[in-house]
């Protein structure tokens, strides 16, 4: 029996260098500007909440307002950057964003005052709600398109843009973690050091206009969106995802603190998830295409996440210190990357399939809007835990529920596509 994919090459096995070499020069682009916008966004990051508690002197809960307001001016706003991609184009949105990124990361090197650090955060959020999108959407048609042309799933694609922004993310700790034996502020004009970088790159190198993209001049693509129940409940169950993921900003730096006394090894653990998904990305995405619908990686996936919250939950009466105190948020982490290397290709693929094609920005921000609203009602509510004299494990154990409960609000998938199911 002859095969029906005859795209799909067993022999020759999927490798980063392989794939990102067969893309396009405007699709390499874009995965490389993952990487540089990784590189500047977590030199900075894993050491804010440290520095807002420590050295600012702010209270658990109001920490944990200003990491959401922080994660919903980005993922909240997304909607809006992606708007405006569909109506002005990748390029002017993109450089606009790394103009706000470099203002945002400069001012919160110098900000002391509580409505000062509110300001830089929602700047820097607000930046990443511009570029982010513009780039994510245009990778997204580009990866469709190239399935369509027969030149494989494209899940591939975005995988490997999910490697590209992981490597920028395990490059990016550790020279925060080098420069904040300096100072937290050198941290900063560093993180915006890069992105004056970036955008000089983009100046250079970002087409002015993508050939097969069209600029909408209509309304009411707002209005249609919030009428499709399936790309809402996705939305939805990514927010869980979202919330589990933001957890590496809240909740592990106080398990770290508690267990060693000190965040450095904050540092290790990002490396560590970053590691695995640049080593394990494109061979889990293989597994999964062959064997899983967007569905099935999902639900996997978030059930991983979950089971990693619930490792911890239950070694943490035994307040375990030092060495063996790390080892629970250790497996934390490594569950947490397996999801996520399952749930965040899977449901950036799953878009198209649910969008409107003239739309691809306005849905693509808006996964991320919605599931922002979500991180910050719930990073809100981990912080107010945080500061309450509830059993440690709680916080934990919720979150375990939250994102295996996350599961029953999958739509059901889309059809199958050519490349991306089991081979017979």
């Amino acid at each position: 029996m002859p095969e029906p994919e005859t795209h799909v090459r067993p022999a020759r096995p999927l490798t980063t260098l392989r794939t990102f070499t067969s893309l396009s020069p405007l699709l390499r682009l874009l995965v490389l500007t993952q990487f540089a916008f990784n590189i500047g966004f977590f030199a900075v990051l894993p050491f804010l909440a440290a520095h807002l508690g420590t050295a600012i002197g702010m209270a658990g809960w109001l920490v944990g307002l200003v990491l959401g307001l922080r994660t919903f001016s980005q993922q909240g706003l997304f909607v809006v950057g992606g708007a405006l991609a569909d109506r002005y184009g990748v390029r002017p949105v993109v450089l606009a964003g790394c103009v706000l990124r470099i203002a945002g990361f400069a001012w919160l090197g110098y900000a002391q005052a509580t409505w000062a650090v509110i300001g830089a955060v929602l700047l820097i959020g607000f930046a990443a709600a511009l570029f982010s999108p513009a780039v994510e959407s245009e990778v997204a048609r580009q990866a469709v398109c190239r399935e369509e042309a027969g030149e494989g799933p494209r899940t591939h694609v975005l995988a490997l843009f999910t490697v590209a922004g992981q490597a920028g993310a395990f490059i990016g700790p550790f020279i925060g973690a080098l420069l904040l034996g300096v100072d937290f502020r050198t941290v900063c004009l560093a993180g915006a050091a890069v992105f004056v970088l970036v955008l000089a790159g983009h100046v250079w190198l970002l087409p002015q206009r993508i050939p097969g993209r069209a600029r909408i001049r209509t309304g009411g693509g707002l209005r249609r969106l919030t009428r499709n129940r399936r790309f809402l409940a996705l939305c939805c169950a990514y927010g869980a995802y979202l919330l589990a993921y933001n957890q590496l900003y809240q909740l592990l730096p106080v398990e770290v603190e508690r267990a060693t006394g000190s965040q450095a090894p904050l540092a290790w653990l990002f490396a560590l998830s970053s590691l695995l998904v640049v080593t394990a990305q494109l061979p889990v995405t293989r597994w999964a295409g062959n064997r899983l619908d967007l569905r099935r990686s999902m639900v996997t996936g978030l059930l991983l996440i979950s089971a990693g919250f619930a490792v911890v939950a239950a070694a943490r009466p035994a307040a375990w210190t030092g060495t063996a105190g790390l080892l629970p948020v250790a497996g934390y982490v490594v569950l947490l990357t397996l999801g996520q290397m399952l749930v965040a290709p899977a449901a950036r693929a799953w878009v198209p399939d649910l969008a409107e094609p003239d739309r691809l920005g306005l849905y693509t921000g808006a996964l991320s809007s919605i599931s922002g609203l979500i991180v910050l009602l719930g990073s809100a509510t981990t912080g107010t835990l945080l500061d309450t004299n509830v059993p440690p494990a709680v916080p934990w154990l919720l979150l375990a529920a939250l994102t295996a409960a996350a599961t029953a609000l999958l739509p059901q998938p889309p059809p199958a596509r050519t490349g991306a199911q089991p081979r017979p």
